[in-house]
């Protein structure tokens, strides 16, 4: 167990070697930080740290950064979170304020995220199973053509065309399977819904029989179809930052980008939306992004998340920042989403 002056030394190579991106030797930490003590006795401190593997000496005569180990200790021993600033709430409120519907919300978010972190944002669409129809609607587009449309609580619009039965030139038929549908789904959540459709064909007429198949294999079509399998991304330039460390670091990121499957499996953990879950170097589960950390968030309505958000940069983020960064953007998304 370290004392609480090692601990404060421990957090002062991890800042300045944040900010600075070079080795943080004894003398600069004592001409920096208020440590009071002896650049002999911050060196012994240090000796002690390197030993149990909070930090490491990258060649010789350098002086020392942190280790996977001691960035996992600074984050677990952060005993406060750096607030946002007024400005920057009014801002983020701002910028969803204005957005349309959920892939806009997702899009506007995303990129929120990779501009106040400087890092890359993943943010994964609201999963399906979690929401509620909100509306349900079929509208003839044609003699032989309509339009199945399915709006949940989120603000998502699903929709299908579709092609009409011959038979199906009745607007009285369109409007009964449309009333019996509402009645139906209204509320349901997808997983109620494709049950409760499986039995709609018994609670119609048989001269409705052909016209309420068709929509019925429409609107399953849209409540299996579940976008939390989708992600975004933004912030990919913001890696130009570090291109000295392309093949440790941007190679890997740039990789995995490119598969849904793995930026799923990242943020995959992050299931409360009160909690941020941070992931350093070696304790990724994903080998060749093993060089970068993963802070992320669940967002959604109160303790229940409908999704995943985070970002994934090198281990020598500002975690304080990003930590908060990603609670803050997290809140406004969930509670913008539940609001709407």
């Amino acid at each position: 167990m370290l004392d609480d002056r090692k601990l404060a030394i421990l957090r002062a190579i991890v800042s300045d070697y944040v900010s600075s991106q070079e080795p943080v030797g004894s003398r600069a930490l004592v001409e920096r930080h208020n440590l009071n003590v002896s650049s002999a006795t911050v060196r012994n401190d240090m000796a002690v740290l390197e030993e149990e593997g909070y930090i490491t000496q990258p060649h010789t005569s350098a002086g020392r950064i942190p280790t996977d180990k001691g960035y996992r200790l600074f984050v677990d021993r952060l005993s406060t979170v750096k607030p946002l600033s007024a400005a920057e709430r009014r801002a983020i409120s701002a910028f969803m304020a204005g957005a349309l519907d959920v892939d806009d919300v997702v899009r506007r978010t995303v990129q929120l995220l990779a501009q106040i972190t400087r890092q890359v944002a993943i943010v994964q669409y609201p999963v399906l199973s979690s929401l509620v129809i909100r509306h349900v609607e079929v509208l003839r587009l044609g003699p032989d053509r309509g339009l199945v449309m399915c709006v949940s609580t989120t603000g998502t619009v699903e929709q299908r065309i579709v092609s009409l039965p011959p038979d199906a030139d009745d607007d009285d038929d369109l409007n009964l399977v449309r009333g019996k549908l509402a009645e139906l789904l209204v509320g349901a959540s997808p997983r109620e819904a494709i049950d409760r459709l499986a039995a709609f064909a018994d609670q119609v007429p048989p001269s409705v029989s052909a016209l309420s198949s068709t929509v019925v294999a429409a609107l399953l079509d849209i409540v299996s179809d579940d976008p939390g399998a989708r992600v975004a991304v933004a912030g990919v330039p913001n890696l130009t930052r570090f291109g000295d460390q392309f093949e440790t670091t941007v190679r890997p990121v740039l990789e995995a980008l490119e598969e849904q499957v793995v930026l799923l499996h990242l943020l995959g953990e992050a299931t409360s939306t009160s909690d941020v879950t941070v992931r350093i170097g070696q304790e990724n589960p994903y080998e060749p992004l093993q060089e970068t950390s993963v802070v992320a968030s669940g967002y959604g309505a109160d303790e229940r998340a409908w999704a995943t958000l985070g970002i994934v940069g090198p281990t020598r983020m500002d975690y304080p920042s990003a930590i908060a960064s990603v609670r803050a953007v997290a809140r406004y998304v969930g509670r913008f989403l539940a609001e709407g």
